[in-house]
């Protein structure tokens, strides 16, 4: 089988190509942020317009960079949600009108479950099950991920996730958007130690999140003062210690209430190195391993909704020809083919 996946749940346009046999033929993608940097964030009916005029011609170049035409697509996947209602649209049209026009089936898939399944696309992948810290975008979740399909969430955050506390404190110190990688950027050329920023929940039992304290306690430290270069890298340099050792924290007590020994890290968050070096050197301290996509694949991908998707048309999972987005759907909600 082989499968046409489009992603378009925020800022991204993408198109790629994954063959069962052969693997990932060809991946592209369109990147909004310099459309979206003049606002600071994401405005959603600019990406939905920008979806429109990207996609068809994503999908163009993901055929010939494939070496593929539309006799040989077997399927076609596409993000149903959870996202931007406007944005999911333009990608649901699309691919509801190739499939029509190419004569094959479709599926709709849960960008979350394509964040858990990128790891697939590797070399190495995980053994079933395991425990996966997702932290992608606005969720920050630990699921018990028992097999493809079956996912039992452990935690969540209560507030911010992780990746918007990177987000805002980022804007906090005045760096550019998006801010995330900007503020781990600057980390790196900070001092360790100079502030002690707080921990969310690590002194409570579970394996909940909550960031809001932290960004608030950035506010309060940076507020109404003139910072020096180095000075901004000391603050970052803390904010990015505090997310990465709560998450390291929970990740590893999730790992011994499961008794499993792998551990998938998926979603935007999942590049950050400083988040990869502390927890792989700690879990492999205790006897397990980390698993973690390329860092290509961490941001939203047409890639991940491929896997996930060729995965859904194997087990024999079609949809019909409604146009079907959800802005909001839990991953807790999915079902997987009888």
């Amino acid at each position: 089988m082989r499968v046409l996946a489009i992603e378009s749940s925020c800022d991204e346009s993408a198109v790629a190509v994954l063959d069962a046999e052969r693997g990932l033929l060809a991946h592209e993608l369109w990147s909004q942020i310099d459309l979206h940097r003049l606002y600071g964030g994401v405005v959603p009916e600019l990406a939905s317009r920008d979806h429109v005029r990207r996609l068809l011609p994503l999908v163009n170049a993901a055929l010939q960079a494939a070496n593929t035409d539309a006799t040989q697509i077997n399927g076609i996947a596409y993000t149903a949600g959870p996202g931007l209602a406007g944005a999911l649209l333009g990608g649901a049209a699309l691919a509801q009108s190739l499939a029509f026009g190419w004569g094959v089936p479709i599926v709709g898939v849960h960008h979350l479950e394509g964040h858990l399944l990128a790891p697939l696309l590797e070399a190495a992948v995980p053994k079933f099950p395991h425990v996966a810290l997702l932290v992608s975008g606005g969720h920050t979740m630990l699921i018990d991920v028992r097999q493809i399909g079956h996912y039992v969430l452990l935690g969540e955050t209560r507030d911010d996730a992780a990746g918007e506390c990177f987000d805002k404190t980022a804007k906090l110190l005045g760096l550019p958007y998006p801010g995330g990688p900007q503020l781990a950027q600057l980390a790196a050329r900070g001092r360790a130690g100079v502030h002690r920023l707080p921990r969310p929940m690590l002194d409570q039992a579970g394996f909940e999140f909550s960031f809001s304290g932290l960004k608030t306690a950035v506010m309060l430290l940076v507020r109404n003062r003139k910072l020096t270069e180095q000075e901004r890298a000391d603050v970052a340099r803390a904010v990015q210690d505090a997310i990465v050792e709560t998450l390291c924290a929970k990740s590893l007590a999730a790992l011994e209430h499961t008794g499993y020994d792998t551990l998938v890290i998926a979603g935007g968050v999942g590049a950050n190195e400083e988040l990869r070096t502390r927890l792989s050197a700690q879990a492999a301290a205790r006897g397990a391993r980390v698993y973690y996509p390329r860092a290509e694949f961490c941001t939203d991908n047409a890639a991940m909704i491929a896997i996930a998707g060729l995965r859904r048309l194997q087990a024999g999972e079609r949809w019909d020809e409604r146009i079907q987005v959800w802005a909001r759907w839990p991953l807790t909600e999915l079902s997987w083919p009888v």
